[in-house]
């Protein structure tokens, strides 16, 4: 693992630094250059080569090196901008960290057994546990739908884009709801790409629906983070966020109930 990093890292650092000026905020390049980039350092590129830059999106940090180009207070990310194109940017949020100071809520966990003991890795249990607890439902108050999971489509300004589940959902007015949601294990980050994909899907795909990004995130085993994000002028941002522990039925106390009633949304 570490020795597949430093690849990744003397790739990145040989594309940014063969565009890079002082004062650049935008630097677009072709997918092509890190096969290039691969040759120049004489480096054995991986069988997926998306998996240098999806190491830097969404797993690992940018080489220092790199960050240390940006402005102050903001930070690289990259960004797709076509077909085998990408682009890095600078921007002042990069990635979605859960609140250490938020409250929980319990909910009965409605997780089959037999689910939670095959469940293969931290997203693929975290998406199980959303849909069997109806998690989206709760958190958005809109009675909601799986559609798809691992939706591939292209989005003309960005390329091909993935997003972890679709969620269509109907509310008591009869308005209709597409809800792309991103999850996350506990090792890995929630990247605001993901989010700025996610409402680029929207646009492209469902127009006539309205729009809500979920975002979702392992805090431990049974304790999941939810985030709704809204567009604002400078790119996605938090709306919402809610922490919810899964427990067995007789741990969800009176004094917790008595809580839930008072507490404000």
């Amino acid at each position: 693992m570490i020795e597949k990093q430093n690849r990744y890292v003397q790739i990145i650092e040989r594309i940014f630094f063969s565009h890079f000026a002082e004062g650049m905020t935008t630097i677009p390049f072709d997918r092509i250059e890190i096969e290039n980039a691969a040759k120049e350092l004489d480096i054995k590129l991986p069988k997926n080569i998306g998996d240098v830059i999806y190491s830097f999106r969404y797993r690992s940090a940018l080489p220092s090196s790199v960050r240390k180009k940006a402005p102050k207070g903001q930070e690289w990310i990259i960004r797709p901008a076509g077909k085998s194109r990408y682009c890095f940017v600078t921007t002042s949020l990069a990635t979605v960290n859960p609140s250490s100071m938020l409250t929980e809520t319990k909910i009965p966990d409605a997780t089959p057994g037999i689910i939670a003991m095959y469940a293969l890795n931290d997203e693929q249990a975290l998406l199980a546990r959303l849909r069997y607890n109806r998690l989206i439902d709760i958190f958005t108050g809109v009675a909601c739908y799986s559609l798809q999971n691992h939706l591939r489509t292209f989005v003309p300004s960005m390329g091909q884009i993935e997003t972890d589940e679709l969620y269509v959902g109907v509310d008591r007015k009869g308005s209709h709801y597409v809800l792309p949601v991103q999850a996350k294990g506990s090792r890995d980050t929630l990247s605001i790409i993901q989010i700025e994909q996610d409402f680029a899907l929207c646009e492209g795909k469902f127009k006539s629906l309205i729009c809500r990004p979920i975002g979702a995130q392992f805090l431990a085993e049974d304790l999941i983070a939810l985030f709704e994000f809204e567009m604002g002028e400078d790119g996605p941002r938090v709306a919402l966020e809610k922490h919810y522990r899964l427990v067995p039925p007789e741990e969800i106390t009176e004094a917790d109930l008595h809580a839930y009633q008072v507490r404000s949304d």
